[in-house]
């Protein structure tokens, strides 16, 4: 585990209860808002998910909302503009699910804090698709294990993470 990952374990885990939307209780869970409240350590994981993108990636999208902070991030880190996705468009104003104006046909990596199931970039990738652009992978601070990579990998989404225990789940905050 490199020292990075090693860091914001550190910083981010929080012991529990915590409940996921699924209903199942945590004992101990990852909290991004820690990582992100400390400046130098955000700036830092911008870099190494910017690290991880493929070439020729013409817009990063940060995924409402623990995506956002850390999409600015590889946003400063590399230059690329910046798209936001909601979950679901705003009922008012422009009533748009994504900000930000991607160009036609760009080439997106949509960024999140945690992929756990896959679900909530399926949703991103569905609203990017509809605004014309073309989501081709997706970055997270943290894979957790689950299926999330082959169901996005099914829908021609690379996955890649600065810490990923999808295949060997790690007890968070031991190296």
């Amino acid at each position: 585990m490199t020292a990075l990952a090693q860091r914001v374990l550190a910083v981010g885990t929080m012991n529990g209860p915590y409940v996921l939307p699924t209903g199942r209780t945590l004992d101990f869970y990852f909290d991004e808002y820690r990582v992100v409240a400390d400046p130098a350590l955000l700036a830092e994981t911008g870099k190494a998910l910017a690290r991880l993108l493929p070439p020729r990636i013409d817009v990063i999208a940060g995924l409402e909302l623990g995506g956002v902070p850390f999409a600015l991030a590889v946003s400063a880190a590399t230059g690329l503009p910046t798209a936001l996705v909601r979950k679901v468009a705003k009922p008012y104003g422009a009533r748009l699910q994504v900000e930000g104006q991607p160009p036609p046909g760009a080439r997106v990596a949509m960024v999140d804090d945690v992929i756990r199931s896959g679900r909530q970039i399926t949703i991103a990738a569905t609203a990017l698709r509809q605004a014309g652009s073309d989501p081709v992978t997706a970055l997270a601070l943290l894979i957790r294990p689950g299926n999330a990579k082959a169901l996005l990998n099914s829908q021609g989404i690379a996955v890649a993470g600065v810490i990923d225990d999808s295949p060997v789940p790690l007890r968070l905050g031991q190296p």
